[in-house]
């Protein structure tokens, strides 16, 4: 019998040594204030934390978190207020190589390894950047000439747009364009139907504007996303898209884009022919990628529903491609007994599979999240051809940093987010969670229920479960919304979806040489249909459409971190998550909403009344403003309605608007407007120079160049200030206010009279602000 005190070889018990609560120190005992069954008790529990944490470090164990520490510099490259060195970042790689090596032996290697992914994920970004050096545009442009070659063209519901590669830019008349600053691609809306193809290389008149900043503080940066696709303006055409003569051949890039483009543009007229309507848009999206031709009302049903992810191409679309290409040709294989004997039927499927996802990948025009998912894909396929276990943390763990080793700028869009929260929860649940879910009927009856679909309907209300709480957070923080009913939606269209739509467009795709492709369009629109009325159904249910107001990111990191721990820990640690992921919750609950928001140049200006409700103004042209604000706002009012405006008077010099204490808000539309209102408002937003000695805090549109978007928020007799643009700012997509330069000579206009051409110029509603 073991004697008291002494280990008995289980998890918990008390190793041989001093008492628990007892010192020893310069050969005697000294006693700790803790009571003796105190003292035991929280020696156990450190003895067994410290148990659960080695556990966790074991051999092998560590991998996935790899991405993690990437993931985590290119986050560190994003937050820096100036752009980094290479030079440094490389150094910072390398001095974190030397320290791994330093403590291969001891028990700090863990943390070098560590703080080496963090330095790999900041330098690969910071190399990033620098291999886009796409120069942005500085100031708006009402008028300049360009020429050069259409990179790619979209069909929106109202207006089309292309991307242009500019090969000539004419400042307009008047004005001046900052050294280094030159766009070499721009993104133009143009009048429907007037886009022209892909390869053609066109001349056109066009107002542009440099890439849209964050409307509010914390809000989404579009001119980061557009910089990182190589765009540096955008705007819309006025006047005619004129055809020309390319003055230099079309490199073998784009000639091989004009193709595809020519590809996907066939087979997407070969469906909308068959199918019109929304049922056709929604069948070209699946197919080809082109979603933007989709209804407005059928598109915000699908996204209130929660089933939009189905129309953008993306894991789930990889995944039914690989996997009916696979289970198809794997069962006809099957059939010829000489092959299934003797032959790796299974690995040939996997490369069938492959080499499909990959035709898909071009097809579906090798958007940034396909990319995403054919990575993921590939590494499943190339681990059944490696006879590896299909879908683990590993896997994920590999497609994670080859993605952020192609694209580091993936880790802060919403996509990828999503989708590797998502797959990470459910690889989560479905290793450690539902061991059950893959063992054999123990029963008769468990059997029928097997046989009946049973599992597969549990394991899509699981997955649909896992993935939506999984996203929940992300969801909340980019889009300021929740679908509590996507559990439904997804239990009622993704069966039909999974195992009638997409198998019959890729049927009636493979049948299209052979003209048999009609009827298969046809029927493919009826599994369109059903999935569009469940979507409209769901999206007309009482609170479909879960408002959330816009919280810091202080909230989003902390959630991210709860996900991952809980999904990665495998010992009693996890439940840890859970704790970060209440701190998370209390985190954005106790955001504060701005009393006064004012949009980068100034052309919009929300004040919240006494009703706590904002109230918006627009003074220039950016109607997104009113609808951002709103959302962030949680606010469920369409950002035209004329109650929005309300709580503004309006004269000629100016408008005033209150906020719950009384206090004036004024715009100074003219200088006769300063009078009164630097003695009677606290605030002034000023469109014009306002005069020395002005009382009222005044921001005008100087200091808005230098801050962005402002909030303000009241405090007493004063604001407090958020601004979006940190002080010192100077990133490439975010260049700080550039110095007066001198007004460059207009240059002379084209001789000739140019090809008569359709106007391309869009109406001003038709044009999407993003």
């Amino acid at each position: 019998m073991a004697e008291p005190g002494r280990a008995r070889g289980r998890v918990g018990t008390l190793p041989a040594g001093p008492r628990p609560g007892v010192a020893a120190a310069g050969g005697r005992a000294l006693p700790v204030p803790l009571p003796g069954r105190l003292g035991d008790l929280v020696h156990a529990a450190g003895a067994r934390i410290a148990g659960w944490a080695a556990e966790e470090v074991a051999p092998g164990r560590l991998f996935p978190w790899l991405p993690v520490g990437v993931a985590a510099g290119v986050i560190l490259y994003f937050a820096a207020e100036t752009e980094p060195a290479p030079w440094a970042a490389a150094a910072a790689v390398a001095g974190a190589l030397g320290l791994v090596i330093a403590t291969r032996r001891r028990g700090a290697v863990f943390a070098a390894i560590g703080l080496a992914a963090v330095a790999a994920g900041f330098c690969t970004a910071t190399l990033r950047g620098r291999l886009v050096d796409a120069p942005v545009l500085r100031q708006p442009a009402f008028g300049a000439k360009l020429a050069g070659f259409v990179e790619k063209r979209e069909e929106r519901e109202k207006s089309d747009r292309i991307v242009l590669r500019v090969l000539s830019y004419e400042a307009p008349r008047g004005g001046a364009v900052v050294a280094g600053a030159r766009p070499e691609r721009v993104r133009v809306a143009v009048r429907k139907g007037t886009a022209p193809p892909v390869g053609a290389h066109v001349a056109l008149t066009a107002r542009l504007s440099p890439p849209l900043a964050p409307l509010r503080p914390g809000g989404y940066d579009f001119s980061r996303d557009l910089y990182f696709h190589g765009i540096g303006a955008s705007g819309f055409a006025l006047g005619a898209v004129r055809p020309q003569p390319a003055p230099v051949a079309p490199d073998p890039g784009l000639r091989a884009a004009a193709a595809i483009d020519d590809f996907r543009e066939a087979i997407d007229e070969r469906i909308r022919a068959a199918l019109p309507g929304d049922a056709g848009a929604i069948a070209s999206a699946l197919i080809t990628g082109k979603r933007d031709a989709i209804s407005t009302p059928v598109n915000e049903a699908m996204y209130v529903s929660s089933l939009a992810h189905v129309l953008s191409i993306s894991g789930y679309h990889m995944a039914v491609v690989a996997g009916v290409v696979f289970v198809v040709l794997r069962a006809g294989l099957a059939l010829v007994p000489g092959l299934a004997l003797r032959r790796p039927v299974k690995k040939w499927a996997a490369g069938a599979a492959l080499a499909a996802a990959a035709f898909y990948l071009v097809l579906s025009g090798a958007e940034v999240a396909t990319q995403r998912a054919f990575v993921m894909t590939a590494i499943v396929l190339a681990g059944v051809m490696l006879d590896r276990r299909a879908l683990t943390q590993r896997t994920l763990a590999v497609a994670a940093l080859a993605v952020m080793l192609l694209t580091p700028e993936a880790v802060v869009h919403p996509s990828f987010q999503m989708s590797f929260a998502a797959t990470l929860a459910l690889v989560a649940v479905y290793e450690r969670g539902l061991p059950w879910f893959a063992a054999r009927p123990r029963s008769a009856l468990a059997a029928r229920l097997a046989l009946w679909g049973a599992r597969e309907i549990v394991a899509l209300v699981i997955a649909s479960l896992v993935a939506g709480v999984a996203t929940t957070i992300f969801a909340a923080y980019h889009f300021h919304r929740l679908a509590p009913y996507g559990v439904l939606a997804n239990l009622a269209a993704m069966p039909v979806v999974s195992g009638f739509v997409m198998p019959l467009g890729l049927l009636a795709l493979a049948l299209l040489p052979f003209g048999f492709d009609g009827p298969l369009w046809r029927l493919m629109g009826t599994g369109i249909d059903w999935m569009t009325a469940v979507a409209q159904w769901v999206a007309a249910l009482p609170g479909a459409v879960g408002r959330v107001p816009a919280f810091g990111v202080d909230a989003l990191l902390v959630a991210t971190a709860g996900l991952i721990v809980l999904a990665l820990l495998r010992t009693p640690l996890r439940w840890s998550g859970a704790g970060l992921l209440v701190i998370a919750a209390l985190l954005a609950g106790a955001a504060e909403k701005p009393d006064v928001l004012i949009a980068p140049g100034g052309e919009a200006v929300a004040v919240r009344g006494a009703d706590g409700r904002l109230t918006v103004l627009r003074t220039g042209s950016l109607a997104f403003a009113a609808r951002d604000w709103l959302a962030g706002d949680g606010d469920a009012r369409p950002a035209d309605a004329s109650e929005v405006a309300a709580g503004f008077a309006c004269d000629p010099a100016g408008c005033v608007a209150r906020l719950a204490d009384g206090t004036a808000v004024a715009v100074a539309r003219s200088a006769e407007s300063f009078a009164d209102d630097c003695a009677r408002a606290a605030l002034i937003v000023a469109l014009r120079d306002p005069p020395a000695g002005c009382r009222a805090t005044v921001i005008d549109r100087a200091m808005l160049k230098e801050t962005g978007a402002v909030a303000l928020r009241r405090t007493g007799d004063g604001f407090a200030v958020t601004r979006a643009r940190a002080p010192g700012t100077d990133r490439p997509w975010s260049p700080a206010s550039p110095a007066a330069s001198r007004p460059a000579a207009p240059a002379a206009g084209p001789s000739g009279r140019p090809a008569p051409a359709p106007d391309a110029t869009p109406a001003i509603e038709d044009i999407d602000p993003d």
